[in-house]
């Protein structure tokens, strides 16, 4: 909408022009993919160009490309493949990942996380060497709340000298790092099409040759067996679409990156002119360009929320996924941030369509907060 500011892609990016053209194209297509005849097999080629597409992203044969409903999908078959090599064994996953890991496995060790927010791998390394073997290790790339990029390397490491799988939520980190899931020792690796500018709706889950999935949808034969149901043509083609644009991206993540720091300095002088504190999580530890996560102790999260969409900046306090509901967040809370600080919290996310001026109106709108908070501070 004219004169508003979307800054919530690590909810969800707007569409690209191209994959919507991708899409449009695919629900012209007639045919189911399992089909034999003419029109299956064009359907059919275009499941399997995107199957390509969604590979390269991840640096794999698209073979080992499993396609989905979207990331919660993915990150639940992920953990019912590595939970059904248990026999009493045991799953660890960190403090700070999505809600569709933590309570797919709700029992499941939580492994800490530092002040920085990076995973503790010396508790992990701790945890792993205790009695009992491990099944599996999930650890996230990026965090979709402070944007801080996990070292998923070291920690598929030490899981491995353990015996155990290990999975990577990558949905935050696929078109804003590279992925390379060989090199990084990644088992099972979950993408979703949205947080890229595809199509809502569709995910997949990247899976490393030799591991039988446990299917969390079954009945039919396709993906292999490994995923049950008629491919979403439309949604798989956007995706694929997504993901061939992601791979080229490099230009558009330096850019943000500016963008991004403008913002927080920006924030920080405004909050110094109006005498107020601010806190920007994870600002330490290395992080994806296009995330800032902040803090005004003293205005509850929803109240920033309600009064910047009322200047028309649409943000949001952690995961969207918690769809109605403002609390505070377990990954602030993890990395030790107290109750206050967490419970006024914003996540400002950038993308592709993002431009100074949609900066400018966040800033404007966050300052008249501080001014605010200050007022009310003087008057108290």
């Amino acid at each position: 909408m004219p004169g508003t500011a979307y800054l919530d892609y690590n909810a969800t990016a707007p569409i690209l022009p191209a994959v919507r053209d991708a899409v449009m194209a695919a629900l012209e297509t007639a045919g189911n993919p399992s089909s034999v005849h003419g029109f299956g097999r064009r359907a059919r080629r275009l499941v399997e160009d995107a199957r390509a597409e969604v590979a390269a992203l991840a640096g794999v044969a698209p073979a080992r490309v499993v396609f989905t409903s979207g990331g919660t999908e993915a990150n639940t078959s992920a953990l019912a493949t590595g939970a059904a090599r248990g026999n009493g064994r045991r799953v660890l996953v960190s403090a700070i990942e999505h809600d569709s890991v933590l309570e797919t496995v709700p029992d499941a060790e939580r492994i800490p996380v530092t002040r920085d927010g990076t995973v503790d791998l010396a508790a992990l390394d701790r945890m792993l060497a205790r009695d009992g073997g491990t099944a599996l290790v999930s650890v996230m790339l990026v965090n979709n709340e402070t944007g801080v990029i996990q070292p998923v390397a070291e920690a598929s490491r030490l899981a491995h000298a353990h015996g155990a799988l290990f999975h990577c939520d990558a949905v935050q980190g696929a078109g804003r790092i590279g992925i390379d899931a060989d090199p990084l020792g990644i088992d099972l690796l979950t993408l979703s099409a949205h947080k890229l500018g595809g199509p809502h709706g569709v995910g997949a889950l990247v899976v490393r040759d030799g591991i039988p999935i446990i299917p969390v949808l079954r009945g039919g034969g396709q993906e292999q067996r490994r995923r049950a149901g008629t491919e979403n043509v439309a949604g798989i083609a956007g995706f694929g679409a997504a993901a061939r644009l992601a791979r080229d991206a490099a230009d558009g993540t330096d850019r943000l990156g500016r963008l991004r720091d403008g913002l927080e300095r920006r924030i920080a002088e405004a909050a110094e002119a109006a005498g107020v504190p601010v806190l920007i999580h994870g600002r330490a530890a290395p992080r994806v360009s296009n995330t800032t996560c902040v803090s005004i102790p003293g205005i509850p999260s929803e109240t920033q929320i309600m009064a910047l969409d009322l200047a028309g900046v649409a943000v949001s306090a952690g995961s969207a996924c918690s769809s109605g509901k403002v609390k505070p967040s377990h990954v602030l809370t993890a990395m030790g941030v107290d109750a206050g600080a967490a419970s006024s919290a914003i996540r400002v996310s950038l993308g592709w369509a993002t431009g100074p001026e949609e900066i400018d109106r966040f800033v404007d709108a966050w300052s008249a907060l501080c001014r605010r908070r200050a007022r009310a501070t003087a008057g108290s």
